[in-house]
């Protein structure tokens, strides 16, 4: 599988696992929640590594400058993953409100949502290298 496929592929079975984390944490499904967000991370890596393989075979500055908007955004998106996932075991063993978690976990959706399109943009203004 191609970078850009397995990114593609990677990036689909993250959002259907932070939607599962979405809808089993509204449902007060713990166990069901944190197998989702395991997924989610893990599939979350994955998605990183083809990202970072997409650069091997698209020029991607000949997109402009949505690459350094998209790149930043990428690296803030990941790092706004730290904070459901710190507050989250806090906020079941009732050391934080749950809304904390709860706004740190929409943050970080809307901010995957935010890095999704931004990269979707980034790639329809990058250049194919010629492997030659």
């Amino acid at each position: 599988m191609g970078p850009v496929a397995g990114f593609v592929v990677a990036l689909l079975v993250t959002v259907a696992f932070l939607v599962g984390a979405m809808v089993t944490g509204r449902l007060r499904r713990i166990r069901a929640h944190v197998l989702m967000v395991l997924g989610s991370v893990g599939s979350l890596g994955v998605a990183i590594y083809f990202a970072l393989s997409v650069g091997e075979v698209y020029d991607l500055e000949a997109a402009g400058v949505i690459t350094p908007i998209h790149l930043g955004l990428a690296r803030i998106t990941t790092v706004a993953y730290l904070w459901p996932l710190l507050t989250g075991p806090l906020a079941a063993r009732g050391k934080v409100p749950s809304r904390a978690h709860h706004v740190g976990a929409y943050v970080a959706l809307g901010l995957t949502v935010a890095a999704t399109v931004t990269g979707v943009m980034m790639l329809m203004g990058a250049v194919p290298i010629d492997p030659a």
